[in-house]
């Protein structure tokens, strides 16, 4: 299979599905003239001409309104936010339209509308460029909340989004578009609402999502050589999330620990650890343990930085902990 990076697997599920579909089209601060702001509509311009790939003015507001209507009146935008924290601007057609217009209009409309872009940190770009709202969106009725963390994700998920009757909050990472991974090269598409078990075990539920799986990952490798034995799951999406999967790995480990970026209070970690107490008390040996950013705008020093964000040691000493392991 070959490999190619998380850029290039976006590129080719929004390319695949404007060739399936005339109706597909993306709009977007510099995804024409500059190729998209970190190269992922790279050549699409060329292909599909301005009218289906559509630089706009710095106007979230304005151009997520646009995208809104044009899905309810039958075509299918993409609309690139070069941050997430830009969709702050257009927060109200996202929510109170886009979110709402197939409830509001009894079933006459349907918003098929997919708003992507990076999510979360990314370096030193301090307080208002480094923000998580997954949870922020996925607390709203009437969207989905997709955040992939892999190469061969990203592009399931996004085509499966893009053909999605509702409207999809696809989030990214700046951090990961280099990133490579393995992806077929025939036509797939993955389920949104199911979560992947990406590393059996025995020992300990990790659950995470996004950029977060790295540290998942990292942990569950160095305490692999001590003999814990790690189950690492991948949300995939935020909402809906697929409780069943992780609820039927804490009954094999009972234990569970949940690793997210976003700040605690009212976090996706939190509803998961509600939802496993309530479903699956009985099958806990420990209490549920959650990894969040700290509780504070997130800094502009890379040592802050560093103390801020959820890392493997961090990780490592909840798992332990979990375990009654920790010294």
């Amino acid at each position: 299979m070959r490999t190619i990076q998380f850029r290039e697997a976006l590129r080719e599920a929004m390319t695949e599905e404007m060739r399936r579909d005339e109706r597909v089209f993306l709009m977007g601060e510099e995804v024409a003239e500059y190729n998209g702001a970190y190269k992922v509509s790279q050549g699409m311009l060329d292909e599909f001409g301005p009218e289906r790939v559509i630089d706009t003015p710095i106007a979230e507001l304005g151009f997520a309104g646009i995208g809104v209507g044009a899905a309810a009146n039958g075509l299918l935008p993409i609309i690139e936010f070069m941050t997430f924290n830009f969709s702050l601007v257009a927060i109200d057609q996202v929510i109170n339209s886009a979110a709402k217009i197939y409830s509001m209009s009894g079933g006459q409309y349907s918003c098929p509308i997919v708003f992507r872009g990076p999510t979360g940190s990314a370096g030193m770009l301090s307080s208002q460029h480094s923000q998580n709202f997954e949870n922020w969106y996925a607390n709203t009725p009437g969207l989905k909340v997709v955040v992939p963390s892999d190469p061969y994700d990203a592009k399931g998920l996004l085509k499966s989004a893009i053909r999605d009757p509702n409207p999809v909050i696809f989030m990214e990472s700046e951090q990961m578009y280099g990133d490579k991974g393995e992806v077929p090269e025939e036509e797939y598409l993955l389920p949104i609402g199911k979560a992947a078990v990406k590393r059996e075990g025995k020992d300990v539920t990790l659950v995470s999502f996004g950029k977060m799986m790295k540290v998942a990952f990292g942990a569950a490798e160095e305490l692999a050589k001590d003999g814990v034995d790690v189950e690492v799951i991948d949300l995939r999406s935020v909402r809906p999330i697929d409780y069943d999967t992780i609820i039927e790995s804490v009954k094999k480990t009972h234990r569970l620990v949940i690793v997210e970026e976003a700040w605690p209070l009212a976090s996706i970690s939190a509803d998961i650890a509600f939802m496993i107490q309530r479903r699956a008390f009985d099958h806990l040996d420990a209490p549920v343990e959650r990894i969040t950013c700290a509780d504070v705008p997130l800094p502009y020093a890379p040592t802050l930085i560093e103390a801020s964000l959820p890392n493997v040691s961090r990780a490592i000493k909840a798992i332990k902990s979990v375990m009654y392991a920790e010294k």
